[in-house]
């Protein structure tokens, strides 16, 4: 009896808060004044029109489906069951919340929620030690093994689980896999130091001390029987005063080498996955390089920003993958860097060859006091703003992937998370109604579990996996709003007419015989 009351009282305690809050729609609806005067004013109704005129003209649909041999007004049920727009996250904490209902609740999302996944492919705890990639599940790679941690976040692959797993359990879901990411110059998250301290000849070990000041400190260290780098290494005057020609005549083996590791990479990921990972982003955040002239056609090396990296690495990145990986595997660029350099680097990349399917597009509120100001009608993604980012992309013919997003809940409370779920409810619904736009991928959705650095309260749920008001009002629009689930009947001629959001339907009806018939239907 008192675990059916607690059962009873959690149901409704769920019920109450779903109930509680309702995401305004407009100023006349903030009835709390959460938002200001002015944020309304520049989401005012008739910006609201023209999303929803957008929305229906992008991203609708006219079905028109035969029923052979089905009698006139015959009842037939039609039910979406996959949006053809991605509504992805990251999975980088599957299965390392600390107990099992909270990872079945996170894992749950991907299928119920999201019909796509962002897997870490980071190279740096990816590979920790030469020709070891971390594809396959081990001990400390398993729920038990997370469940037992009292400081997750102090283990050096938090946010890095073993990849065969994640993959294999969205495949099993149907959902979209995109592997994350293939080639960038991050010396902190992405590229290994064994690079530098395993690679080089003798002669070059010593030249590079010129450039790279830590390079002693620089190495693996074993923990729980793995290698993890705990230092990244620290470049100094002379390697910002050299350049590149004289870096490639210096480092000739360093060169040959990085070019052959980043090719290995790659084509280790297409032998390994072929076309069980949908999409790939090929090389992640190089457009300052290419905007600043660091990235030269013919160069052995690249003086990149980020330190030593492969010359033209961009443009290698791409050659590499589009023979590696099978036809239908789309190969992406992604960046921050929403400048017109950006859209002028694919052009250049797609001028010379390279196969780009998607542009990668990253719009972090990373600042608490940034969803603050939002809320406060200062200029920070406007509608406005988004229209003339998304025109820039848009020049360049492609889909249009907004591929990183945060938002975050200012202090986390009452007001703070409201506040992000009204501007994550206006900003979603501005980014479906663009054209270009193929998917929009929250970032963090667990509050807590982000890199060092981004913010601990740009979660959907709370730590202990408990929904915020954000979570509410994105399953409102993606499961309710944008999902068409309708009645009709068939007319004479055995078929049915309706008007759609583009994806994949389950459409039924009884027969003659009173079976029930189903077939499925794809509206583009």
């Amino acid at each position: 009896m008192r675990k059916t009351t607690l059962i009873i009282g959690m149901a409704l305690c769920t019920y109450l808060v779903q109930a509680q809050y309702t995401c305004p729609k407009s100023a006349k609806e903030d009835k709390e004044n959460i938002m200001s005067e002015a944020y309304w004013k520049l989401w005012n109704p008739a910006v609201q029109e023209k999303i929803d005129r957008d929305i229906e003209k992008n991203r609708m649909g006219i079905a028109e489906v035969n029923l052979p041999g089905v009698p006139k007004g015959t009842s037939v049920t039609v039910e979406q069951t996959k949006n053809d727009f991605v509504f992805g996250a990251h999975i980088f904490n599957y299965d390392q919340l600390g107990t099992p209902e909270a990872n079945k609740k996170y894992k749950q999302l991907y299928g119920d929620l999201f019909n796509s996944a962002t897997v870490a492919f980071y190279w740096r705890t990816f590979e920790t030690e030469p020709n070891r990639p971390r594809f396959a599940e081990e001990y400390w790679d398993t729920q038990e093994y997370w469940n037992k941690q009292t400081d997750p976040k102090n283990q050096p692959h938090w946010r890095r689980p073993s990849s065969d797993k994640v993959v294999d359990y969205c495949v099993s879901r149907g959902i979209r896999v995109q592997g994350h990411p293939l080639v960038w110059g991050s010396r902190e998250w992405q590229i290994p130091t064994w690079i530098f301290t395993e690679c080089m000849t003798p002669d070059e070990q010593i030249k590079v001390r010129k450039y790279i000041s830590n390079l002693d400190s620089v190495k693996n260290v074993r923990v729980n029987g793995k290698y993890f780098t705990k230092t990244c290494e620290k470049y100094t005057d002379a390697y910002k005063n050299a350049t590149a020609e004289q870096l490639s005549q210096e480092f000739p083996e360093l060169a040959k080498t990085m070019k052959h590791l980043f090719a290995k990479r790659i084509q280790e990921m297409a032998e390994h996955y072929g076309n069980r990972v949908n999409s790939w982003d090929v090389v992640n955040e190089s457009a300052h390089d290419y905007s600043s002239g660091k990235m030269m056609p013919g160069s052995a090396i690249c003086k990149s920003a980020y330190g030593f990296m492969p010359g033209d690495y961009t443009y290698e990145g791409f050659q590499v993958a589009q023979k590696a990986f099978p036809d239908g595997v789309k190969l992406n660029i992604n960046d921050y860097f929403m400048d017109p350099a950006y859209v002028a680097q694919v052009k250049d990349l797609r001028k010379r060859g390279c196969q780009i399917d998607l542009v990668g597009s990253q719009m972090h509120l990373f600042n608490p006091q940034s969803c603050l100001d939002v809320a406060a009608g200062k200029e920070i993604q406007t509608p406005d703003q988004v229209h003339k980012t998304m025109s820039m992309l848009g020049e360049l013919g492609l889909p249009i992937h907004l591929s990183e997003i945060t938002i975050t809940a200012p202090n986390n409370d009452y007001k703070g998370q409201r506040i992000q779920a009204i501007i994550t409810r206006n900003l979603y619904r501005l980014w479906f109604s663009i054209e270009p736009m193929m998917g929009i991928t929250w970032w963090n959705v667990v509050d807590d579990c982000g890199a060092p650095g981004e913010p601990s309260v740009s979660g959907l749920f709370s730590r202990d996996m408990q929904p915020k008001p954000a979570y509410y009002a994105m399953n409102e629009l993606i499961n309710k709003e944008w999902k068409t689930n309708l009645t009709t009947k068939a007319d004479k001629n055995g078929q049915i007419k309706f008007k759609g959001f583009k994806g994949e339907y389950r459409i039924s009806w009884t027969d003659a015989n009173g079976e029930k018939q189903i077939i499925n239907y794809h509206l583009k």
